[in-house]
């Protein structure tokens, strides 16, 4: 089983005054409709980790079957979030999902799943990257191999520094369509997919 760790916790600085999560899209919420992707992929185990506007985004999502946790230290960093979720996840891998990224599809979700669960019978710490036309993407699925490594990381804005370190067990998972480079950052962003 792949644990999935939904990030809900950033502080949506660069769309201004508004929380990215909970913009509507398409009758739900940006985060509702992340996770309900996640639901359709079939993956028991999805944990949300949630910071800024806490309440908000758990009011949002509380009729989805997902375990919501707050993280209190989400303004020191992504990092914190990460191992907010990998502390109570039961997963054999760690997918780190951000909860903007709502055009990755179930499917998608489904292939980059199925070839690291193959990985994994191959090697115990793989690593499995997808990539669009060789541009890295995410959710970046880590093995349980690295619990440790992920709860001790002091990095702040992530697990780079882990994959890195790592090289040998690097599988990258080549996408037909660019969703796993595609997130919500900027009003501008938000303007062109309510325009489709």
């Amino acid at each position: 089983m792949v644990s999935a760790i939904v990030l809900a916790a950033g502080l949506s600085k660069r769309m201004g005054n508004e929380n990215k999560l909970l913009l509507p899209y398409n009758g739900k919420t940006i985060i509702e409709t992340t996770l309900q992707h996640l639901l359709d992929a079939g993956i028991e185990e999805i944990i949300v980790v949630t910071g800024h506007e806490a309440q908000l985004v758990s009011t949002t999502i509380r009729h989805l079957p997902v375990i919501i946790i707050y993280n209190p230290l989400y303004e020191k960093g992504m990092t914190t979030s990460i191992q907010k979720g990998v502390e109570v996840a039961a997963g054999s891998g760690y997918m780190i999902c951000l909860a903007d990224m709502f055009s990755i599809t179930a499917l998608e979700y489904i292939s980059i799943i199925t070839a690291f669960e193959t990985q994994l019978q191959n090697d115990e710490k793989c690593i499995c990257v997808p990539r669009y036309k060789n541009e890295k993407g995410n959710p970046v699925i880590f093995s349980a191999a690295y619990r440790a490594d992920i709860l001790q990381h002091k990095e702040m804005e992530g697990c780079k520094k882990i994959v890195e370190q790592n090289k040998t067990h690097i599988h990258r998972i080549d996408m037909q369509t660019p969703h796993i480079l595609e997130d919500l950052d900027y009003p501008d962003d938000y303007k062109k997919i309510s325009m489709e």
